[in-house]
């Protein structure tokens, strides 16, 4: 009977005949240093300050549904309160993939990649005192090219949450409907004998001066903004 051919102890025989498996080890070993030294830089490079506000992309190779103008950007932090600042800020840990994309990228456009920008709640910055990042690269004239996201989704009602501090207006409304429904839940009868629209009317002001108070209060003793005021702040308390 002829034996059959086990085509992995062919491969095997053709490795040898071209190359030692000592020397195949080595020549790994100096892939995997290599590679590990690249994923290195650009680390280093995500870490780093850099006032880079344009890079040289291959415009045939960009994916268009990646491209975000500033004003997109801004509208999303503005909507989630969420910031846009340098990644040098960012001190939550970089995934191998953001590593490997930024790697692929640079390969592809035969370029150097730097001036990242990330979006992250202000939490997951490394903020000067005064739950899903966005890695982007420049690519000039305000627009930048997503190149990872990684994280957990945001909550679906964040944007609801948020809501109240994306402007004085904002503020005020919610702090009117609050009011509104505090005097609603109140007892009147612990106040006055007569259920008056007057009481009613006295009531409510009381509220909204209660609630204005604490509320002013809080906003300058955390040293709080308005979503439009901070989305770009580099600052903690803003």
């Amino acid at each position: 009977m002829i034996a059959r051919t086990n085509i992995k102890t062919q491969l095997e025989k053709t490795r040898a005949k071209r190359i030692d498996e000592k020397e195949i080890l080595c020549k790994v070993q100096e892939i995997f240093k290599k590679n590990q030294k690249e994923r290195d830089v650009i680390k280093n490079r995500l870490e780093t300050k850099n006032i880079l506000n344009e890079n040289r992309f291959n415009i045939d190779l960009l994916i268009s549904e990646n491209i975000f103008h500033i004003e997109d950007i801004k509208k999303l932090c503005i909507d989630y309160r969420l910031r846009f600042l340098d990644s040098h800020y960012f001190k939550g840990p970089y995934p191998d993939e953001a590593i490997s994309k930024i790697r692929s990228l640079e390969n592809m456009h035969d370029t150097t990649l730097k001036g990242f920008k990330i979006v992250a709640p202000a939490k997951l910055m490394k903020l000067e005192n005064a739950d899903d990042p966005l890695l982007f690269s420049p690519m000039g004239n305000d627009y930048y090219y997503l190149v990872h996201k990684w994280g957990t989704d945001l909550h679906p009602f964040r944007k609801a949450q948020m809501w109240p501090y994306k402007s004085f207006e904002n503020l005020v409304f919610t702090i009117l409907l609050v009011s509104i429904f505090l005097t609603m839940i109140t007892p009147m009868h612990l106040f006055s004998r007569r259920d008056l629209n007057q009481e009613y009317l006295m009531l409510f002001l009381f509220m909204f001066k209660g609630v204005a108070g604490v509320v002013l209060f809080y906003g300058f003793s955390k040293g709080k903004n308005f979503n439009g005021a901070i989305w770009n702040s580099k600052y903690y308390n803003a």
